[in-house]
């Protein structure tokens, strides 16, 4: 069993409307954060490639993108998964996310797993030298920031 980090929100939309906001408006939601930039360069504008086997990408403005992961599973309104890379990560590594969207009555419990950090050395740049439990506090807290913000969209612009 691989260390996980797991953050759940409601919101108040249906399951399909919050997994097209998380997927197709990721790049409006999107709130970097330099201890967990996806690459040296920053995070970009973060965008999906729709389906199973499509990417997740983040863009620069010089043209340039980098693959951030490989959708596994692409299930509108109920799940999306999806390998987790950030640049400084070597070819076989790779952590994983899985996003799930659940009816509850009248709104949408989004629920974020983040899992395969212990396999990421403490030593790592991307781990920063934290042991695993308070690292993964740091992602608890960091993807709280990104579905906070997702609400904030739904919300105030056009759920």
């Amino acid at each position: 069993m691989t260390a996980s980090v797991i953050v759940s929100l409601r919101v108040g939309v249906s399951p399909l409307r919050a997994f097209e906001a998380f997927t197709r408006e990721i790049g409006r939601w999107w709130v970097p954060n330099p201890l967990f930039a996806l690459t040296p360069l920053g995070d970009g504008r973060l965008a999906f490639e729709p389906g199973e086997g499509g990417r997740l990408v983040t863009m620069f403005e010089d043209g340039t993108e980098f693959e951030v992961g490989r959708i596994d599973v692409w299930e509108p309104g109920r799940r999306l998964a999806l390998t987790w890379r950030q640049a400084t990560f070597a070819a076989d590594q790779a952590t994983f996310l899985d996003v799930c969207f659940e009816a509850v009555g009248d709104e949408t419990r989004v629920t974020v797993e983040h899992r395969g950090w212990d396999t990421i050395p403490r030593e790592h740049v991307a781990r920063h030298g934290f042991e695993l439990m308070l690292f993964q506090r740091r992602q608890v807290e960091h993807w709280r920031v990104l579905l906070a913000s997702m609400k904030g969209i739904l919300r105030h612009g056009g759920g």
